[in-house]
């Protein structure tokens, strides 16, 4: 039987988009209203960085009528969402931006609740669905590694004859304690960092390497860099996830030999929740799921703006039970990680 082959890119950032509504934000919102909020964000994101020439048919112009169609659906989102933490089980960051707002003595608007949404849409879009699209690359070279993510399943009692085991929601103490698994997602951060690099700003004058860099310099920090010339990693290249386990341990000398999410103060936000989506997306690859590539060899990968896949990577999704069954693993996770949290 013939499967149709899934884009991964594509399916990664419509399951990032979901993750970020529904979990990040906590909105309640029908499935024909997310394919529409993630078919405009999509316009949004492909025109925001086009010139500010507003001319008919340019892409400024399609950026802002994807602005302002994506902002009219997340007010009617923001106003059917309860607010009220007390109807639900934890505090979402929307909750938590109102909160601290008030704390402050301040309220914020509907405007800046808008602004505020999109900021955290676009923060948790690009990043998450490029470590996630890496990751399934890696297991697709690495079968061996998919192995023994899957024997560690089976060794906390959590995958039992291709079947992911409790029947229920995932727990976060069931995702923590896979230490392998944890390994898997570490690697692939080293390796295929989805953001290159950040920016600071220098707050004395320092010497780096016999330059000076004077006060008040903006600094550029590669993280890419960092990790492919940092001496505490061997053989830089390979694909090894062992390097992060607890006998090499090689991510422990120094606080920044291994910077996936930034460092110091100012690191991101949303590192918990971007490595609990890999866990989680991992851990439901490895259980109820077969794939392959559905092209002749894997796509060159880019950095620019985030790591990527040039013209995607296509993979047939099947059953772990029968080569007949087609299954949705990129449509599920958001369930699990909802669950989850």
């Amino acid at each position: 039987m013939y499967i149709n082959p899934r884009v991964v890119p594509r399916e990664s950032q419509r399951l990032s988009f979901t993750m970020a509504v529904r979990v990040l934000l906590g909105f309640h919102v029908s499935e024909e209203e997310m394919r529409h909020l993630f078919s405009t964000f999509q316009d949004f994101v492909d025109n925001v960085f086009s010139l500010p020439i507003d001319l008919p048919f340019s892409g400024y112009r399609k950026g802002i009528r994807a602005r302002d169609t994506l902002q009219k659906g997340i007010e009617k989102a923001i106003r059917e969402k309860p607010l009220s933490t007390a109807a639900k089980d934890y505090s979402d960051a929307l909750d938590i931006l109102m909160q601290s707002a008030q704390e402050n003595g301040t309220e914020l608007s509907m405007q800046e609740l808008k602004e505020c949404t999109i900021e955290l849409i676009f923060a948790a879009f690009a990043t998450t669905a490029s470590a996630s699209t890496s990751l399934i690359m890696q297991l697709l070279k690495h079968p061996a590694v998919l192995e023994r993510l899957r024997e560690e399943l089976r060794s906390h009692g959590l995958l039992h004859n291709g079947r992911l085991l409790p029947e229920g929601p995932l727990r976060l103490d069931s995702i923590a304690n896979l230490k392998y698994l944890d390994c898997v997602i570490k690697e692939v951060l080293r390796l295929f960092t989805p953001v290159s690099g950040g920016y600071r700003t220098a707050m004395q004058t320092f010497e780096l390497d016999g330059v000076q860099i004077p006060k008040g310099w903006s600094v550029m920090y590669s993280i890419r860099d960092t990790h492919d010339t940092s001496a505490v990693f061997k053989d830089v290249e390979a694909f090894d996830p062992d390097r992060f386990s607890a006998e090499r341990g090689e991510d422990r000398e120094g606080r920044f030999h291994y910077l996936p999410f930034g460092g110091g103060v100012r690191s991101c936000l949303g590192k918990q929740l971007a490595t609990l989506f890999l866990r989680v997306l991992a851990v439901e690859l490895a259980s109820t799921g077969r794939f392959e590539l559905a092209s002749r060899g894997f796509p060159r990968v880019v950095t620019v703006p985030v790591v990527h896949p040039v013209d995607g990577l296509k993979v047939k999704f099947y059953g772990l039970d029968s080569n007949q069954n087609e299954i949705a693993v990129m449509a599920k996770t958001d369930e699990l990680l909802g669950a989850a949290v």
